[in-house]
């Protein structure tokens, strides 16, 4: 591995946010682009670490993704049950591509988790993300369908795939 996995810096929030947004809007996984209503959301690493453990995949000084992990109970824990982690906002940016960087924060959260006695890892994940889910279902991720959910019930197409790594 060519590059290092940390705890995001304070000092790198703002680019982590930055980097986020880009990222989900440059795979189209924004509907309404520049406009969406999730973006502040991406944005808000420092809301995110005020309760939950971000991490960084680094190269030096160049920032290459970033992911949040969170315990069950926590604001960020979506679906999560008991005993459980999860992680969202799992974003790398073209430099980190084709280098491991996102299985790398993946497998982070999973260690994070481990060493926390939590049962599991628990995710949502968007239909189009495929390669996202080529990498949860390589680390032994299945799909829990039971646990799929809407953000915004007044949009059917907006459906949140789910999956969970039990220990």
């Amino acid at each position: 591995m060519d590059f290092t996995i940390r705890p995001a810096l304070p000092g790198e929030y703002e680019a982590l946010g930055d980097l986020t947004v880009h990222v989900y809007l440059a795979d189209g996984l924004l509907d309404y682009g520049e406009d969406d209503p999730y973006i502040p959301t991406l944005r808000d690493v420092a809301g995110r670490a005020a309760t939950s453990d971000v991490l960084v995949a680094v190269d030096g000084e160049q920032l290459l993704g970033g992911v949040t992990f969170a315990r069950y109970g926590t604001p960020q824990a979506q679906i999560a049950r008991p005993g459980e982690a999860e992680f969202r906002a799992l974003a790398v940016a073209h430099a980190g591509r084709g280098r491991g960087a996102g299985e790398a924060l993946v497998r982070a959260c999973v260690d994070r988790a481990r060493a926390a006695d939590c049962t599991g890892v628990a995710l949502s994940t968007q239909h189009m993300m495929h390669s996202a889910h080529r990498i949860y279902e390589r680390l032994g991720f299945v799909r829990t369908p039971d646990r799929d959910w809407n953000p915004l019930p007044d949009r059917d197409d907006l459906q949140l795939l789910s999956y969970v790594l039990t220990f």
